[in-house]
């Protein structure tokens, strides 16, 4: 017996449910790489804010939401620069872990068919 639910097929019995498991899990790490793409750009914009003083660090709330950002983000970056040549003027770690959220992201779009 066929089931749908939503963009879901599963068939009754022990397969199905364990398809309908990877799904789950397919889903949750596609979240998890969105919200991460999310911080990400977050930090990107509001460094240009701060950078261009439309925000002030002295706010609390931005002060908070910076100190958020950066406490979540430097782990990722610092590995990132450990790599790359201290001489540059510009910081390409953000962009880095960016296009590595979206390699990882592709990577596991095209190899949903192993989920199911």
């Amino acid at each position: 017996m066929v089931v749908l639910w939503g963009r879901l097929r599963y068939h009754s019995g022990n397969l199905g449910f364990r398809s309908l498991k990877m799904t789950s899990l397919l889903q949750i790490l596609l979240l998890i790489l969105d919200v991460a793409k999310f911080l990400i750009f977050a930090h990107i914009i509001m460094s240009w804010l701060i950078n261009f003083q439309v925000l002030n660090l002295r706010q609390p709330l931005v002060a908070q939401a910076w100190d958020g950002l950066n406490r979540v983000l430097e782990p990722l970056y610092a590995r990132v620069r450990s790599f790359l040549p201290r001489n540059l003027g510009i910081d390409l770690a953000p962009l880095i872990v960016l296009l590595g959220v979206y390699a990882l992201r592709i990577v596991l779009v095209n190899n949903a068919a192993s989920f199911y």
